[in-house]
């Protein structure tokens, strides 16, 4: 069941978000970024901001009580930011990521809104295939990956965003 995250759920996105994107637990999934970055992705505070900002919408899917899947969707002026895509890394590969995509599209048209956005460290070539494939496109728009105490680039290459959008 896919529904809005509460105050209430952020201990358990917490965990979920850093469990699929670092350390030994994300390399069971796809996903990871442990070969790229140490340190956590998300933090408690970071994510009741989130929450609580009225511009953002955080998702999550529920299967048996437990969030298993999440993504925040923020409401720009013209464009749907799509970000933290996220499912467990022992449920990766199950369509749970596709069906959060689809409910983002469903967001963005709800707000009227004509696109999304979203970025995706450019060394992640699987992927930014796997949003290829369901229907983003490059903008030719690059951002310098922001260094931070919580991300530590532990890559031999620099990192970088690039920008994928949707027309919806």
């Amino acid at each position: 069941m896919i529904s809005k995250a509460t105050l209430q759920d952020i201990p358990a996105l917490l965990t979920l978000i850093n469990s699929a994107y670092r350390g030994e637990t994300s390399k069971k999934g796809w996903t990871t970024e442990a070969h790229l970055l140490e340190g956590k992705r998300t933090t408690e505070e970071e994510l009741t901001e989130i929450v609580l900002n009225p511009k953002n919408t955080f998702l999550k899917y529920t299967a048996n009580d437990k969030i298993i899947g999440s993504v925040l969707l923020v409401e720009k002026e013209h464009q749907l930011y799509l970000g933290m895509l996220t499912v467990s890394p022992e449920l990766q590969n199950g369509g749970i990521g596709k069906k959060m995509l689809a409910e983002g599209e469903k967001h963005a048209k709800a707000l009227g809104l004509s696109s999304i956005l979203m970025t995706v460290v450019s060394v992640r070539s699987e992927l930014i295939a796997w949003y290829k494939r369901h229907g983003y496109v490059e903008t030719g728009e690059r951002e310098a990956f922001p260094a931070s105490d919580i991300h530590i680039n532990i890559s031999n290459e620099p990192l970088e965003f690039i920008f994928l959008e949707k027309k919806i």
